[in-house]
């Protein structure tokens, strides 16, 4: 099985780190393919980057679809283009705030979301509503650092963070905490293991339900919404996406 895992932002840095979470919680037959794209923006921290960065996911997934790709994850909190995505990949594509959201909510009566920036909350908010699980989310914290700082060596980022997790756990009474960032991948099992309660990175879990959903021979449904665009011709910069 070739799951494809892509980080729809440049930083090659954090793409190493997100491969290295995957490749950590996969089955021994399972080969991940960790990816950036050639354009988008260096981190998605904005509506604006969340817009251009559906782009490179795209070609990322049109890619794959030629190199034989079982499978997609997509590795950005904010799930940009995963819709888009389904229309054109033959095999599941699973978004990590999807499947973190999902997986809170099947261990904990109640979870809390601690992410990066306060003007990312509002994109939190959206997926927590269109996943349907607002009766199940808390809160949304922040620990006020960009993705940059995320990935830099030097910075301290597990203080903040499990201050921020703490602060979630005793304000909100949550059971769980869901990374609200592709920046965080692979902090999950330690601040399980420190703050006693699980706390869900959902790169690992995304590649388990690609993992499930391929093995059972399931795929995105291809009626109503979901079908395949319909060909028409693009211009100017999407010129290369013209399916005529």
């Amino acid at each position: 099985m070739r799951i494809k895992v892509i980080n729809p932002n440049t930083n090659r840095i954090l793409t190493d780190r997100i491969g290295a979470t995957a490749r950590a919680v996969a089955a021994p037959d399972t080969e991940i393919v960790a990816t950036v794209p050639e354009a988008g923006p260096s981190a998605i921290e904005s509506h604006y980057d969340l817009a251009l960065a559906a782009v490179g996911l795209l070609q990322e997934v049109r890619d794959g679809e030629r190199q034989g790709i079982d499978g997609y994850v997509l590795a950005c909190f904010g799930d940009p283009g995963l819709h888009a995505a389904r229309e054109i990949a033959s095999g599941p594509i699973v978004g990590m705030a999807e499947a973190a959201i999902h997986a809170a909510s099947y261990l904990a009566t109640k979870f809390s979301i601690v992410t990066t920036l306060d003007r990312m909350r509002i994109v939190a908010e959206r997926l927590v509503v269109s996943s349907g699980m607002e009766r199940h989310c808390r809160g949304i914290h922040v620990i006020d650092m960009s993705i940059s700082a995320l990935t830099d060596s030097r910075s301290n980022v597990k203080g903040p963070l499990i201050d921020a997790c703490r602060k979630a756990l005793h304000e909100d009474r949550s059971g769980a905490i869901v990374l609200g960032s592709g920046g965080m991948a692979g902090l999950g099992p330690g601040l399980s293991r420190e703050l006693g309660c699980p706390v869900i990175d959902g790169i690992a879990v995304a590649v388990k339900l690609v993992e499930g959903l391929v093995s059972l021979g399931l795929s995105t449904s291809r009626v109503f919404d979901l079908a395949p665009p319909e060909p028409k011709a693009y211009s100017g910069i999407l010129a290369p996406f013209s399916s005529e």
